[in-house]
């Protein structure tokens, strides 16, 4: 009965991978979702390292069935990363072990991936608030680009979100920005 439930929840999960399988425009999209679906089943662990050599014969059965568990987790992740993306990516990749291709993958698309945190990265800082727009509108926006960056793998330190925030506001809020960090300067003096 655990078993099946354990299968019901993957199955489940899954289904993320199914829904949006990779073409390779939405690469970024789809290896976070197989890090999701691969961390619930606890097999990320196979792409993160080869598989190595099989242990000789005389090894010991703990030896050789984690061996095996490991070969078993890789071919169940490599069939389940076959399955998630278009027969076009799937022709070159059928043959490769799911370590190895993922590595491939991160190559093919890693002219993708930098060009989108560049593109994200210039619209948080090319972002700046109108005069007389809303500040709760503006600060939203800067928030997509902070949180896209963070989806990126790149996630904005808190200090500098808030001072690339604060940079932003139009001159009207000068002097709530003036007061900002003047709290802020005056709060570590009192720290140290």
């Amino acid at each position: 009965m655990a078993n099946t439930v354990t299968n019901t929840n993957n199955l489940s999960l899954r289904s993320i991978l199914e829904k949006d399988k990779l073409t390779g425009s939405n690469f970024l999209d789809w290896e976070r979702n197989l890090h999701i679906v691969l961390r619930h089943e606890r097999k990320w662990y196979v792409l993160e390292e080869p598989l190595g050599e099989a242990p000789p014969a005389n090894a010991s059965a703990a030896i050789r069935n984690a061996y095996q568990k490991r070969s078993d987790d890789l071919l169940d992740v490599g069939c389940l990363m076959l399955a998630t993306m278009s027969p076009e990516l799937q022709t070159g990749l059928m043959n490769t072990n799911a370590y190895d291709m993922i590595r491939h993958l991160r190559d093919m698309f890693q002219t993708q991936a930098r060009t989108e945190r560049y593109d994200a990265t210039r619209a948080l800082n090319a972002c700046k608030m109108a005069k007389g727009t809303s500040v709760s509108a503006h600060v939203m926006k800067m928030k997509r680009h902070i949180d896209h960056l963070e989806r990126l793998g790149h996630p904005v330190p808190l200090q500098l979100a808030t001072d690339t925030i604060l940079n932003s506001l139009s001159d009207d809020y000068k002097h709530f920005v003036w007061e900002a960090v003047e709290q802020k300067s005056m709060e570590k003096g009192e720290k140290t």
